[in-house]
């Protein structure tokens, strides 16, 4: 990420993760203006974030990062009720091999319920993904 995306919003829906920083991109395939990775050929593609999530407030029903394509989701879930208090530091990672057709695509997206909108994503945090077959 280029920098903290602060105060996601809390109203249960999912909002991108912006990752507009590459570190390398060897054929052009991730749209560092959209957020989006699109499979260049049909295969099986390792698709992964990981990160942390900052100011986890204890009232929201859930945190969930989510990696997005264009067939299935896969979610990475977080209930902070349990917590005594607001975390500062909350490590995430979702991490999957997935089916992906040529002209799929996949992204990262944060989605927190209830809860005030004071949650952080890291700017050290991370996505990526390459051909596996």
């Amino acid at each position: 990420a280029a920098g903290n995306q602060n105060n996601m919003a809390t109203g249960g829906s999912d909002v991108t993760v912006t990752f507009s920083n590459e570190i390398f991109d060897q054929n052009d395939d991730y749209n560092n203006s959209n957020y989006t990775f699109t499979a260049p050929v049909t295969g099986r593609y390792m698709l992964s974030t990981q990160g942390y999530l900052l100011n986890v407030d204890t009232a929201a029903s859930y945190n969930q990062m989510t990696i997005r394509t264009s067939n299935r989701a896969y979610y990475w879930l977080l209930d902070p009720n349990g917590l005594d208090a607001d975390v500062s530091y909350f490590p995430f990672t979702v991490v999957s091999l997935v089916d992906m057709d040529a002209n799929d695509t996949a992204y990262v997206a944060f989605n927190q319920n209830n809860g005030t909108a004071q949650t952080d994503i890291d700017t050290s945090s991370r996505f990526s993904g390459y051909l596996v077959a």
